[in-house]
C-alpha cells in the first residue's frame, strides 16, 4: 500500500485524535496530519464527517473513516502486517480489548464532564468519586501486566494513554493525586510514554491545562 493517500483530520490536545495518530505511528504509515480549528471547522471536515462534524477523521484514498476507536481498528485491519499488532489474533482476547475500549469511551470522559460541569460541591464530589472509581477499575484490569495486551502495546493502551496528558487537569480540578489513587496505572502510563510513537504525540500536561482555560 505504498501509494496510499492518508490524511488525518485532528485537533490539538484531543485524546481521541491522538489515538489515530499513535496507531498510524505504530504501523509506520505515511500520512498528512491536518489540525482543525474546532471554532472554525474546515469545509473538508464538514464534507468528510457530515453526520457529527467532529474530529478525528481518517481519509484513506479519499474515503473517510470517523470515530477514534473505529479508526484505530481500521488502521489495524488495512495495515495488518507483523509490525505493531494493535489487536490480538485470538478472537476472545480481541473481543475483550474491544470491551475495555468501549468501557473507556463510556466512562472516562463522561465522569470527567460530570466533575468539570458540576454545579455544587456535592455534585463535584460525586463526579470526582466516579472518575477515580473508573480509573481504579482500569488499574485492576491491568493487574501486573506490562500493557493491557500483556507484553504487547495494543488497542486498550492506545485508547487510554491519550488521557495521560489530562491527568494533571483531573488532579487539579478534582484535588486528588492519580499516583496516590492508582499507582500501577501511573507506572503503566510512564512505561507507555517511553515509546517514541507515544511521546511524540502526547502534549505536555500543563499545556493541556492552559488550553482548557482559554
Amino acid at each position: 500500500m505504498s501509494h496510499d493517500e492518508v490524511v488525518l483530520l485532528d485537533a490539538w490536545g484531543s485524546m481521541f485524535g491522538m489515538r489515530a495518530w499513535i496507531a498510524l505511528e505504530e504501523k509506520g504509515v505515511k500520512y498528512e496530519h491536518k489540525m482543525e480549528d474546532l471554532n472554525n471547522k474546515s469545509s473538508l471536515l464538514m464534507q468528510m464527517n457530515p453526520i457529527y462534524k467532529q474530529i478525528p477523521v481518517l481519509i484513506h484514498n479519499g474515503k473517510p473513516i470517523s470515530e477514534s476507536a473505529i479508526i484505530v481498528q481500521y488502521i489495524y485491519e488495512v495495515w495488518n502486517d507483523n509490525k505493531a499488532p494493535i489487536l490480538p489474533s485470538d478472537p476472545y482476547e480481541r473481543a475483550q480489548a474491544r470491551f475495555w475500549v468501549d468501557y473507556i469511551d463510556k466512562k472516562v470522559y463522561p465522569a470527567w464532564n460530570k466533575m468539570w460541569l458540576s454545579k455544587g460541591e456535592e455534585e463535584h464530589e460525586a463526579g470526582k468519586k466516579e472518575l477515580i472509581s473508573v480509573f481504579k477499575q482500569l488499574e485492576e484490569t491491568l493487574g501486573d501486566k506490562t500493557f493491557y495486551g500483556g507484553d504487547t502495546f495494543g488497542f486498550v493502551d492506545i485508547a487510554l494513554i491519550t488521557f495521560y496528558s489530562w491527568f494533571y487537569i483531573f488532579e487539579t480540578y478534582g484535588n486528588f493525586e492519580m499516583e496516590g489513587e492508582c499507582p500501577k496505572l501511573v507506572v503503566w502510563a510512564k512505561r507507555c510514554i517511553q515509546r517514541e510513537t507515544v511521546s511524540k504525540v502526547l502534549p505536555d500536561e500543563k499545556s493541556c491545562m492552559m488550553q482548557l482555560w482559554k
